[in-house]
């Protein structure tokens, strides 16, 4: 029984999980199925007597899963637990820990932070997961890293969906600034550790192959290109809801017309 704890929450020597593969597209179709069924049973979720226990469990769970990551890290010291690379400084992890009260409070501001950390920044988690290179599904992390990673979208989809919460233009300004927060962080933590520290990737690019390998290797030009990127994404993300504010206005406008005829 040792032996099997100390396989299942450690970390293998060589590569056991790859990018593009049916280990790493099953945990997204099940976030994409739990939430086109959120929508689905939007009005019957929305009605539910216990629909705030629901909720209560969701964030228990995200909280859970984010703090096992840590207990873990303490739990089996052959993972080497350190500064330069375990510290909470990520926006998964926030965005992790913003959305669990969010399901608790329905507070707009904790809203929208995980909303565009999801599509600015986890998004490319699981686009490439390189984290769980060496934990595979017969792993505790590669668990850990899905539920963390999948169970942000479903409470922000379940706010969209069952209480109608959306982003505006002032979302977007306290997300930016949430941002540029952890982005500050992040540079004293990467200065003051120094080695290996490289937290929010703002040091250099990774040592295995993702999506942001696409980033300059140069320091100043790596931050500028990151804050063009961001901005980028912040758009795109609130530009759904542009489009749908917009085609609104113009339904409202012809809606008078409509009447005097």
């Amino acid at each position: 029984m040792k032996n099997f704890f100390a396989y299942f929450f450690g970390k293998g020597d060589t590569v056991e999980f790859k990018n593009f593969t049916f280990a790493h597209f099953l945990p997204i179709l099940l976030m994409v199925a739990v939430i086109v069924l959120i929508y689905v049973f939007r009005e019957k979720l929305r009605a539910y007597k216990h629909e705030k226990t629901l909720r209560l469990a969701l964030a228990f769970v995200m909280i859970i899963t984010e703090m096992s990551y840590f207990w873990r890290l303490v739990g089996v010291p052959s993972l080497g637990a350190n500064p330069e690379d375990h510290l909470p400084i990520t926006l998964c992890g926030w965005g992790v820990i913003f959305a669990s009260y969010m399901l608790v409070t329905k507070n707009q501001t904790l809203f929208d932070i995980p909303y565009f950390w999801l599509f600015s920044g986890t998004i490319f988690a699981l686009i490439t997961p390189t984290v769980i290179t060496y934990t595979g599904p017969t792993r505790f992390r590669y668990y850990q890293f899905w539920l963390e990673h999948t169970t942000g979208y479903i409470a922000v989809f379940y706010m969209i969906f069952v209480h109608k919460m959306r982003p505006n233009w002032k979302s977007v300004v306290k997300a930016y600034i949430a941002t540029a927060v952890m982005a500050v962080i992040a540079f004293t933590a990467n200065e003051l550790i120094g080695g290996d520290a490289n937290y929010l990737y703002m040091a250099r690019p990774e040592e295995t192959k993702s999506i942001l390998d696409f980033l300059p290797a140069n320091y100043a030009v790596r931050v500028l290109f990151m804050a063009a990127v961001i901005t980028l994404l912040f758009f795109l993300s609130y530009l759904p809801w542009l489009i749908r504010d917009r085609k609104a206005k113009k339904l409202a406008a012809a809606a008078p017309e409509e009447n005097a005829g």
